[in-house]
């Protein structure tokens, strides 16, 4: 797929990225380089591959789930502008 410059300055355009005049040809040129690879990785046979989220098949390192720090809420919400029920009250932003 070739890329001609309206299209590479409506790109741009959508992409609110300026650019100048004199570097369409290399940007078409470099775009329409990108979107031929994309369909020739769109032209793989990829009946029967399984997806992955990791290409490495490595189970996930966990940390154990513990508690390292106490409990300071009475101590912020002393400071709090406003608390209800231990809960902290902002002003109403939308409406």
């Amino acid at each position: 797929m070739t890329l001609g410059p309206e299209e590479v300055r409506r790109i741009a355009w959508l992409a609110r990225v300026a650019i100048r005049e004199e570097d369409v040809p290399e940007y078409a040129r470099h775009l329409s380089r990108i979107l031929e690879f994309v369909e020739q990785m769109a032209a793989a046979d990829t009946e029967g591959v399984e997806p992955m989220a990791h290409p490495l098949d490595l189970p996930q390192r966990l940390r154990p789930d513990e508690v390292t720090e106490t409990d300071q809420r009475e101590r912020f919400q002393a400071i709090a502008p406003q608390v209800e029920r231990g809960l902290y009250l902002v002003p109403k932003v939308i409406e």
